[in-house]
């Protein structure tokens, strides 16, 4: 049950963070609410913001949300793709989101935007992923399986001799 529980936790967060990457590198689901997306939009919050080089970093910020999402969903490098997300989760906390306080803007208010309640939550899905790993039902769980058989068939070939 713990795999189909890592399972279902990786699939989540693979989904928004392909969405939130696309958006952000491609501006797919523009619209209101949202915002337009895109990098030249990204660089220009990222630099209003005081993250420079702003275009650089709204490249890097959607390549580590769209392909750790990618990674996630299959469980390939689980625990790295993971860790680089969370270390963009937590700049955005720290240079976005903690001066807004806790909660989201659920009202929508223009002159406000949204706080860590989001963020928290996402940190701690992948420091789990990050400590859990992915898995069974993952590429890396194969590996992992495929690893120990391996390393047991050299164990009883050393015990034979």
């Amino acid at each position: 049950m713990v795999s189909l529980g890592l399972l279902v936790l990786r699939l989540a967060a693979s989904v928004v963070l392909i969405a939130h990457g696309a958006h952000t590198l491609f501006g797919t689901f523009a619209g209101p609410g949202i915002g337009p997306g895109g990098l030249t939009n990204v660089s220009a919050h990222f630099t209003s913001i005081g993250l420079e080089p702003g275009f650089a970093l709204a490249v890097l910020a959607g390549v580590i949300q769209f392909a750790g999402g990618i990674l996630l969903a299959a469980g390939f490098l689980t625990r790295w793709a993971a860790i680089a997300v969370l270390g963009y989760i937590a700049i955005g906390i720290w240079k976005e989101h903690a001066q807004w306080g806790f909660f989201l803007n659920w009202v929508g208010d223009p002159a406000r935007a949204n706080g860590t309640e989001y963020s928290i939550l996402f940190a701690g899905v992948l420091f789990c992923l990050a400590v859990a790993g992915a898995g069974d039902w993952s590429i890396d769980g194969r590996r992992e399986d495929k690893a120990a058989a391996r390393a047991m068939g050299r164990a009883r070939l050393r015990n034979k001799i």
